[in-house]
């Protein structure tokens, strides 16, 4: 009798032991894997931040001995949401300035100046995020409020789409600018000979260029809030669109230092100091950072009529928008990025725009190629145009919020007959079989729910138009989920480590409270993070 308990004791020894090691195993949930077959799971196991098996939670338990467990409660899990196209570091000093969306007149967005002044005395006075177009009167405003209410103190304000601003005099002058100058890819707005302070695209720079650089402290705190808010929204990878080389130093030493957790997907700006970093640095890749890219900017945008058309505004006799650049500078820099094996991704709004920078492509590219060449937005397309994606291995990366942001003037824009080529989500998807997603932010929400919810149903948060915008373009959950995960990583060449929960790639994923896949489309919006994961790390949990 004796020896027969020592040889069970030694058999479950034996059996405790011989389990694998890992470090967290998540059970008892719906798993969405998002792999090539869309497949589902109920428990995942992970080590050394990745992921080392998926499967029944039956399984798992009985194969890995973990440190830690967590029972999911029958939650659902996903990929860990990646923003193809984002602002980051524009929005985390965007939180340290006057928030002006959702602002319902300029007296509103006046009194919020106000506010923001009294309680931050010193310095310029910068903020972002008016729109007129939500406005009664839909027309841009003019400086002569804030002359009066700040005439020592310098006030640059920021349209919601950063395409065009206001600026008071005192911030003029400080630019040196002046009625009847003019400049390439831009407009200094005036009336009669008056500056009205109305600045469009590269006008925006000359008084930009004027406000002091923050402090590292200061950049420090504003990136730390950021990456908090994003962690909450269950994001996971950034996609930041266009920085300079010295923002891309002060993210890698917070990354460094282990207090800037968010990986980051970086495009250098088009700018000549930035082409001398990349080539004395050459392609940057960490588990946490890559930038490998630029960004170039084609045209200006839709709201300030900025974007470059090929027929006038609708609602502006023969305006036709403009390129921000010479084509020869668009060809220039397209020669130096294909020789170097870089990655160029531009904007382009409108359907001029796009059918240049579609053109310039295609000289380099000559067909179909790995390269991933993208262009940001395709907001407009021209009918005659779409194929040069397809034909090109062109990526369109949109952002589906705009379509819905801008669904109640766009018409009026461009009207009706070019605006079916707008916002062309499942159109552009076709060229490809593939579609990354993003929002924008701080041009838009940073919400992931909203972006899924102007995929799938394209209508506001109050259900209209009731029959959804432009639905021949919306997509499926499949789909949207995909472009918020697996095809957002592969427009940064990093399918093979991130955005699907497989063996061998990080364990970032989302725990979620309800199943984006199944819940009614009205209650898309009120899903909800509970945890956000990064290599299996906690970084996200939800009050």
């Amino acid at each position: 009798m004796k020896n027969f308990l020592i040889a069970i004791v030694t058999l479950l020894l034996f059996s405790c032991n011989s389990k694998e090691k890992a470090d967290l195993l998540v059970y008892n949930a719906t798993i969405y894997t998002v792999d090539s077959s869309f497949s589902t799971a109920e428990a995942m196991v992970v080590k050394d931040g990745k992921i080392i098996a998926t499967g029944a939670s039956a399984d798992m338990e009985k194969t890995y001995d973990a440190k830690e467990k967590i029972n999911a409660e029958g939650k659902f899990i996903y990929p860990g949401f990646i923003d193809a196209h984002a602002h980051f570091a524009g929005y985390a000093m965007s939180l340290q300035t006057v928030n002006l969306v959702g602002t319902n007149s300029w007296d509103e967005a006046i009194e919020k100046v106000k506010e923001f002044a009294a309680e931050n005395p010193e310095g310029w006075i910068t903020g972002r995020g008016w729109d007129q177009n939500d406005w009664d009167i839909k027309v841009f405003p003019t400086n002569e409020k804030l002359n009066e209410l700040f005439p020592d103190r310098p006030v640059l304000l920021r349209r919601v789409d950063g395409h065009a601003a206001i600026a008071n005099k005192a911030a003029l002058d400080m630019a040196g600018i002046k009625p009847g100058d003019n400049l390439t890819g831009g407009e200094i707005e005036e009336m009669e000979g008056t500056l009205t302070g109305i600045l469009i695209d590269n006008a925006i720079g000359l008084v930009g260029a004027k406000i002091p650089s923050s402090s590292d402290e200061q950049f420090k705190k504003a990136i730390l809030t950021a990456q908090d808010n994003c962690f909450a929204m269950g994001l996971t990878t950034i996609d930041d669109c266009g920085l300079g080389y010295k923002t891309v130093e002060g993210i890698k030493k917070l990354q460094e230092a282990g207090d800037l957790k968010m990986r980051l997907y970086v495009m250098l700006s088009d700018d000549k100091e930035n082409y001398d970093y990349a080539s004395k640095t050459g392609m940057i890749k960490t588990d946490r950072l890559n930038v490998r890219s630029f960004k170039v900017y084609g045209d200006g945008a839709l709201g300030s009529r900025g974007a470059y058309l090929l027929e006038p505004y609708s609602n502006k006799t023969g305006h036709y928008g403009f390129l921000l650049s010479n084509q020869s500078h668009f060809d220039s820099v397209a020669n130096w990025i294909y020789d170097k094996g870089w990655q160029m991704c531009t904007h382009a709004i409108g359907d001029s725009g796009n059918r240049t920078m579609l053109n310039i492509y295609a000289k380099y590219l000559k067909g179909m190629n790995d390269r991933r060449w993208r262009i940001e937005h395709a907001q407009v397309v021209s009918r005659y145009d779409f194929n040069l994606f397809g034909a090109n291995s062109i990526i369109p990366s949109v952002q589906p919020t705009h379509a819905t942001s801008d669904m109640y003037w766009a018409g009026d824009r461009v009207g009706s007959v070019r605006v079916t080529g707008a916002y062309a989500y499942k159109q552009l998807l076709n060229e490809n079989g593939w579609l990354p997603l993003g929002t924008d932010f701080p041009v838009e929400d940073i919400s992931t729910f909203k972006t899924f919810y102007a995929a799938v149903v394209r209508k506001d948060a109050k259900g209209w138009p009731e029959s959804g915008y432009q639905m021949e373009n919306a997509l499926s959950r499949e789909e949207t989920l995909r472009g918020m995960t697996i095809w957002a990583a592969k427009s940064n060449f990093e399918e093979n480590e991130k955005g699907s929960l497989e063996k061998g790639k990080f364990a970032d994923f989302v725990i979620l409270d309800e199943d984006l896949m199944k819940v009614a489309p009205e209650k898309i919006l009120s899903v909800k993070v509970l945890n956000t994961f990064l290599g299996g790390e906690k970084v996200y949990e939800k009050k």
